[in-house]
């Protein structure tokens, strides 16, 4: 599965534990990350500074649902019960 255009709902939902190049802390959950760009494309999607957290998180129909409000949904609750 590809990710969808103008989605970014990965970029959103969920949160970054590791700091990411201008977010130290990293992101909480429901926060907007900065490098996500007007279009909902990371901008870096292809640098070695992506978090490997975001690397390692693939695009499914469990976690992209059918729309970007779906997969905010559904990664809302994927945060949910992963919760420390």
């Amino acid at each position: 599965m590809q990710c969808r255009p103008k989605c970014g709902a990965c970029c959103i939902a969920l949160s970054i534990s590791s700091p990411i190049p201008g977010m130290p802390n990293g992101k909480t959950a429901g926060t907007t990350c900065i490098h996500l760009d007007e279009h909902f494309n990371c901008k870096i999607f292809h640098s070695p500074d992506r978090p490997q957290v975001c690397t390692d998180l693939k695009p499914s129909p469990s976690t992209c649902g059918d729309n970007q409000q779906h997969a905010l949904q559904l990664l809302h609750e994927l945060e949910q019960q992963t919760k420390p």
